[in-house]
């Protein structure tokens, strides 16, 4: 085959970057900005750089890609509790402009995101108390990690359930989380009531709300104003920690006071 001359090889290859171009072009950039600065920020941050180590950087990835995977969070066919959130409150238009906001970033990234000391820290201390003044309402076996969890709740959110209300501010949830005992074929022991015997105390889980936690959080992540927390053994609040994963697992569930167990704790509270 004949090579092409200079000129109409110079011609191609303007057309075919001009082709390429044409989405990026066709989206609005001030839009997916703002998208960007609202939502994706809390963990991707504003110029593309994460706000911790475990979350990918943005800026300079490719449009199409972005795109192919914005889509697969919003349809389902990626899972990823906080993903699939977001994914199903963007539009075609969002999801094409976000796309083009961050390839259109430099790779070498940024400023972190105003949003990473709200996603990375946390409100809730440690209830000191909990065993005395707490209802242990549920257990729950974690096959996959080994592990059972023992779900604590306070006065304020016990008696909202047995009232049959929406749970409010002053409510406080707690799960201590367990490893499971193993057997010699390294499998969780199961005890005569059915669950993991526990073994080794590993962390503890929180939720709780009071008036004007959720100011700081983008509201397509905002549980009203419910803030988590996952502290250590010491009882104090483990590093690394990003508060969008929980927000973006629990916002779904705006019906159900943000709560997977609010079933299992209205049961309780009112049985007794």
């Amino acid at each position: 085959m004949s090579k092409l001359p200079r000129r109409a090889h110079v011609a191609l290859t303007t057309l075919a970057a001009a082709l390429a171009c044409t989405g990026a072009l066709a989206a609005d950039l001030a839009a997916g900005k703002a998208k960007v600065d609202a939502v994706c920020a809390a963990c991707h941050g504003a110029n593309g750089v994460s706000v911790s180590d475990a979350i990918p950087n943005l800026a300079g990835q490719r449009s199409a890609y972005l795109e192919s995977q914005l889509k697969a969070w919003k349809d389902g066919s990626r899972k990823n509790p906080i993903m699939n959130a977001i994914g199903t409150q963007l539009s075609a238009d969002d999801i094409g402009n976000v796309a083009a906001f961050f390839a259109s970033l430099p790779a070498a990234g940024g400023a972190k995101s105003a949003l990473a000391p709200a996603m990375t820290g946390s409100p809730l201390g440690f209830p000191e108390n909990y065993r005395a003044t707490y209802t242990k309402y549920l257990a729950i076996n974690f096959p996959a990690t080994k592990q059972v969890r023992y779900y604590y709740a306070n006065p304020v959110a016990l008696a909202a359930a047995k009232a049959g209300k929406p749970v409010p501010d002053g409510a406080y949830l707690l799960a201590e989380v367990y490893s499971a005992k193993l057997d010699a074929d390294k499998k969780p022991v199961v005890g005569a009531d059915g669950f993991f015997v526990p073994d080794q105390l590993a962390f503890y889980t929180a939720m709780s709300r009071e008036a004007g936690w959720g100011k700081d959080y983008p509201d397509m992540l905002r549980n009203e104003d419910w803030a988590y927390a996952v502290f250590t053994t010491a009882k104090q609040h483990r590093p690394g920690v990003n508060q969008a994963e929980c927000l973006g697992c629990h916002k779904p569930l705006d019906k159900a006071s943000f709560m997977f167990t609010i079933d299992k704790l209205t049961a309780v509270a009112q049985a007794r």
